[in-house]
């Protein structure tokens, strides 16, 4: 690293504020352009040039081995790839990658028979954009038009599009700042979608009716009541209603309208009480509703369409067994669930039987698949574990039978035999029990001389599940074993086990990740100083938080949108982020030991002079979840603080957001400059 330039050095600006009594000093708040969501700050845009050219100058020596990882890892894929076709009425829909492109085409055909046609080209579409991304296809009823959301910047404002499918030309543009899904009326003559305002909140359910001008487009619901809470849209699997639902991560609320007459009022469930989540679908004149308001792990209960507040108990919570999903298709209801903390699938009639699906093995990750229709022949099914490629099954429920139709297949060669994996039970200083899910080739060493790449999250009520990924073979080829903590924050083991991450319990999620890895080097993986690890987002907040507690305990740490400046975020209402965040981490602006709780773990606000293990940040400049000056903050204040000579890199993609750059080989060269980092930071 000697012949390296020197790294940049971000100027200090004097800046403080006080709340409850304390004064808290941000030298970098200067990297915060008062302008955002627009960044022309010329000393702000130099100081984030600089740093990626330091990146690229510290990644020169190594662009070798980061080629031949990207072609290692790009040989692993089908560069000609395809769905699996599924049956949505007289159509079968399915996406493929031509060789070598980086966007998918989407397709149909005739289910009696024909050529298969294109509907949305995204190759097409993404030319001359330095990022595009597809949010939303949506084709209506009758099979005449899509709806479509697209991306081209990454700020995850997306513009909302109705096309002719005859003609693939687009014929209106509903909005430029539409979110999340799309939902076509019965009739195919009207859309419902959700927009977000100038704050990044999705904040109102929108009626459009195709072909008349947007002036006239009518709310159908907005929020007004909860700052944090977001507007979604969805609706039934019987194709009945369309759901307008509202809330955070604690408390929710759902309406629904006809779907054959969505300007109807719309009908409210329940009223939303504090920390109560639920969800609804529909199908035989009735709602079918999970519910944690009398178990922790879901209740699942019924309610008549005349009096949808009234829920009747079908399926009581338990302690074992956390119900997660319910879809209310003709002949079952499809429960996901997980059992001990394994995924499951439960079929149950509406006269009351019941069957889970057998899988082949005995640690894996399933979840229902691509099911359009109300009445399939078979439930569509995504499957994989640490060791099998996904695989899509179709379960047949009259011969209790699993049809594969298709497994990934890795075009340069996968010996599943090479390879073993375990589920982990590991202490932490508490006394719980943290699962941690690893593979590794046959023959790892358990003397304390390997290396292990650790992955961790832990926010959100998120799993982190233990399937397959192609990359990850990279490493174990390489001498590591890779692993997945699953702490607490995630609801790995339950509801409970994600509530016991959140506000006052936070540092639980922290403190099993590091009572994690010491569990490891206990079990022979690796020594101090020979772990990896790697987290995104709240996970980049967990990195942070790690790299500050036990800094001698890793040998690298890649750190993606890392949600760190947690204090200063958490104190501003007027961020995207933060009004809907106060359930998962606190109010600090009312609640003192709020506020005195975030300030005692927020990586930014918590880096100190001590030695750091050689760290790799990212962030995006559009990013509007976690906002570019978070990463470029921490970054700044730790080449202040820091005593060693450790490298240090920040990566702020220009022209990208929360998901780094569009397209799949350009989101893999990122991936293989991370794992050459790596690699180069904990050599054998």
């Amino acid at each position: 690293m000697t012949a390296l330039p020197n790294p940049p050095s971000a100027e200090r600006r004097p800046h403080s504020f006080e709340r409850h009594g304390y004064t808290v000093e941000d030298p970098y708040h200067w990297l915060r352009d008062p302008k955002y969501p627009e960044v022309e700050d010329e000393a702000v845009l130099s100081y984030l040039r600089e740093e990626n050219a330091y990146f690229e100058a510290a990644m020169a020596p190594h662009r070798p081995l980061i080629d031949d990882l990207f072609e290692e890892m790009k040989g692993r894929l089908k560069e000609d790839d395809s769905s699996v076709p599924a049956k949505d009425g007289d159509w079968l829909y399915w996406w493929a990658f031509a060789p070598g492109a980086q966007y998918r085409t989407w397709y149909r055909r005739p289910v009696a028979g024909g050529a298969g046609e294109p509907i949305f080209d995204e190759v097409a579409e993404a030319e001359g954009k330095p990022y595009f991304r597809l949010g939303a296809l949506a084709v209506s009823p009758d099979g005449r038009l899509a709806a479509t959301m697209v991306d081209d910047e990454g700020s995850e404002r997306f513009k909302l599009r109705i096309r002719d499918l005859a003609s693939g030309t687009d014929l209106e543009t509903v909005t430029e700042v539409g979110i999340g899904s799309v939902v076509w009326s019965a009739g195919s003559d009207a859309i419902v979608f959700t927009e977000v305002n100038e704050n990044w909140r999705s904040y109102r359910a929108r009626l459009h009716r195709i072909g008349t001008p947007t002036e006239e487009d009518t709310t159908l619901y907005e929020e007004t009541e909860d700052l944090g809470f977001s507007v979604g849209v969805g609706r039934s699997q019987d194709r009945s209603l369309i759901f307008l639902s509202t809330g955070d991560n604690s408390s929710s609320e759902v309406r629904f309208v006809p779907a054959a007459d969505p300007s109807a009022a719309p009908v409210l469930v329940s009223a939303r009480q504090p920390k109560r989540i639920y969800s609804a679908d529909a199908a035989h004149g009735k709602l079918w509703i999970l519910a944690n308001d009398e178990h922790v792990n879901f209740r699942l209960a019924e309610a008549d369409l005349a009096a949808p507040g009234e829920w009747r108990t079908v399926i009581a919570g338990s302690d074992e067994v956390y119900l997660r999903g319910v879809t209310s298709f003709a002949e079952h209801l499809v429960i996901e669930e997980r059992l001990h903390g394994l995924d499951q699938i439960r079929l149950r009639t509406y006269s009351g039987e019941e069957r889970r699906v057998r899988f082949p093995e005995a640690s894996y990750t399933v979840s229902l698949g691509t099911n359009r229709e109300f009445a399939p022949a078979a439930y569509r099914m995504g499957y994989s574990s640490m060791v099998t490629p996904g695989t899509v099954f179709d379960y047949h429920p009259a011969d209790d039978r699993l049809e594969t139709l298709k497994v990934d297949e890795i075009p340069s060669g996968y010996d599943p035999s090479l390879y073993e994996t375990e589920r982990l039970m590991l202490p932490a200083r508490d006394g719980k029990q943290v699962p941690v899910s690893i593979v590794y080739r046959k023959g790892f060493p358990r003397d304390g001389s390997g290396k292990v790449y650790l992955y961790g999250y832990g926010a959100y009520g998120i799993s982190i599940p233990p399937g397959f990924s192609t990359t990850r073979m990279t490493l174990l080829d390489r001498g590591f074993a890779c692993a997945i903590a699953h702490i607490r924050g995630g609801d790995d083991l339950g509801y409970g086990w994600f509530l016991d991450g959140k506000l006052t319990k936070r540092t639980n999620s922290f403190n099993d990740f590091v009572d994690a890895a010491k569990g490891l080097v206990a079990a022979g993986f690796a020594a101090p100083g020979r772990i990896a690890i790697q987290g995104g987002s709240a996970g980049g907040e967990l990195m942070g938080a790690v790299a500050n507690s036990d800094p001698l305990l890793w040998g690298a740490v890649v750190a993606d949108v890392p949600f760190v400046d947690v204090l200063s975020t958490m104190l501003d209402d007027s961020l995207p982020l933060t009004p809907g965040e106060w359930p998962e981490w606190g109010n600090p602006i009312e609640d003192k030991a709020a506020f005195e709780l975030i300030r005692s773990y927020s990586p930014y606000d918590n880096v100190s002079p001590q030695a750091y293990p050689p760290m790799l940040i990212t962030g995006g400049l559009h990013d509007p979840r976690v906002t570019y000056w978070e990463p470029a903050k921490w970054a700044a204040k730790l080449r202040a603080t820091k005593t060693d000579d450790n490298l240090l890199l920040l990566k702020i993609n220009m022209g990208a957001g929360h998901g780094g750059k569009s397209g799949r080989w350009n989101a893999l060269y990122e991936v293989a400059e991370a794992f050459a980092f790596i690699l180069t930071q904990i050599p054998d």
